[in-house]
């Protein structure tokens, strides 16, 4: 009886530094050809430590690539009229060319408000109702895409994972991942289900995934017996485990 092959586990940190290398050559030849610097601005709000190492990780990511990180760090207690200044300044300013308001908000914001007043241009995080249309809509292209689900997606792809007829589980129904996940797993053609808290039997739903992504904020939740032999798994979480 032939041995079953083994996993191959999916080096994202190894794609993530191919695509930073494909960006400093774009970000360079903008410059040369046109004289122009890309220019990211992000928002932060409250002092949640998982938000600041966001924050901290996308301005590396800038730098390390050549573009131009404007931040701004506002208190917890911050009013709302205070971010949507923010953004109505970064909006009329032609040196930014991207907007990132770091989610989670506090409470006492109003999320949507606050999303929807990021011009669609600037938008680089996808979450304009106008971009999310888009996604959900056949033969409309978003302007952008949220960076999570794009980055599965590309992974799938550099991995040369064919998508296409194949079988996919979504787990978790966020705004920010599972939703959109499953948007573009449907624009690659393929069949998607999405788990979440309320789903029956989610392990015999899984088992028939070829492809599967985990978005939800529970360590250890999908067992090796949900996955049946040559399917591809990706884990978006960030859970701390023992």
């Amino acid at each position: 009886m032939a041995a079953e092959p083994s996993a191959k586990v999916i080096d994202g940190k190894s794609v993530a530094k191919q695509i930073r290398e494909e960006l400093s050559a774009e970000v360079t030849k903008l410059k040369e050809a046109i004289g122009v610097v890309p220019g990211l601005a992000v928002i932060l709000v409250g002092d949640r430590k998982d938000s600041a190492t966001y924050v901290r990780n996308k301005k590396k990511a800038c730098e390390s690539v050549g573009i131009k990180s404007f931040e701004v760090n506002l208190p917890n207690e911050a009013s709302e009229q205070e971010v949507l200044k923010y953004i109505s300044d970064f909006n009329g300013d032609p040196s930014v060319h991207g907007i990132l308001v770091q989610l989670p908000l506090p409470s006492h914001m109003n999320e949507q408000n606050i999303l929807n007043a990021v011009t669609i241009e600037k938008d680089v995080d996808g979450f304009h109702p106008l971009n999310i249309g888009r996604l959900a809509m056949r033969g409309r292209e978003p302007l952008f895409v949220p960076c999570t689900p794009k980055g599965c997606i590309e992974l799938l792809h550099r991995y040369g994972v064919d998508i296409k007829g194949k079988r996919a589980v979504v787990i978790g129904r966020s705004n920010i991942v599972g939703m959109p996940a499953a948007l573009l797993l449907q624009r690659e053609d393929a069949t998607v289900t999405i788990v979440h808290s309320r789903t029956k039997n989610p392990e015999e739903i899984t088992r028939q995934a070829d492809i599967i992504i985990s978005a939800v904020g529970q360590p250890n939740m999908v067992r090796g017996s949900w996955i049946k032999p040559g399917a591809v798994i990706i884990d978006v979480g960030i859970n701390p485990v023992e």
